[in-house]
């Protein structure tokens, strides 16, 4: 993004680059930018906070002003503690022939449903497959994880953002099953660690890795630290 603003900045249109990680909008150095020290995903810091948001966008919007290139820094800090977990009920198990996780999956539809409703598809399923079969991404990852080549399994597109969309269906319906914004990486510790479909992304990717697969294809299925 800081190297498009260069790119608008010489056609005469002014730009504001917001950055979460200071390293980074310091060495690409955008005509204007502005670090805000939140976590990754919250460019503008408190979800459901629109008093703060709008201190995060004047602070950028002032920079408008500068005549030289500008960096500067937002005076408030918002830090994950890395230790919060969303507290979310899975459904109980309902059809004991199905896989643990197709079945979870299925049973937390109706919240995915309302979560939909209530703040759109943000950061749902859709990139590569929709609600509606988001159980075949678990089942093609179910065979990697058993033993199946990736290739074979039946995994629809890239590994990578075939689990980013199991994984958005679930921190989405999470938000269907809780009644507050939860700190920027819970749904995500929450979907790896509590979930039947999280372990199953987890057991697919170690495969991949036993099967000296190239790491990109089966890196990215999950955040580095996993």
């Amino acid at each position: 993004m800081s190297t498009l603003a260069h790119v608008f900045e010489a056609e005469g249109l002014a730009t504001i680059a917001l950055g979460s990680q200071r390293n980074q909008i310091e060495a690409t150095a955008p005509p204007r930018g502005l670090w805000c020290d939140f976590p990754l995903g919250r460019p503008l810091g408190k979800p459901n906070n629109p008093a703060f948001q709008h201190q995060v966008l004047a602070h950028a919007f002032d920079l408008l002003a500068a005549t030289e290139p500008v960096f500067e820094v937002f005076a408030e800090s918002i830090e994950d503690d890395g230790v919060e977990m969303m507290a979310c009920p899975l459904p109980p198990r309902h059809d004991p022939d199905a896989h643990p996780a197709v079945d979870e999956a299925r049973g937390l539809r109706p919240a995915y449903d309302r979560a939909v409703e209530r703040y759109g598809n943000r950061v749902g399923a859709g990139r590569v497959v929709d609600a509606d079969t988001i159980t075949d991404v678990i089942e093609s990852f179910a065979r990697v994880a058993d033993g199946t080549p990736w290739k074979e399994a039946g995994i629809p597109g890239v590994p990578s953002r075939a689990a980013q969309d199991l994984r958005g269906y679930y921190e989405t319906a999470a938000l269907g099953l809780v009644d507050h914004a939860p700190s920027a990486w819970a749904g995500t510790r929450w979907f790896f660690e509590q979930t039947e479909a999280g372990k199953t992304v987890l057991a697919a990717r170690s495969a991949m890795k036993a099967a000296d697969v190239k790491q990109p294809i089966w890196f990215y299925m999950a955040p580095g630290d996993r």
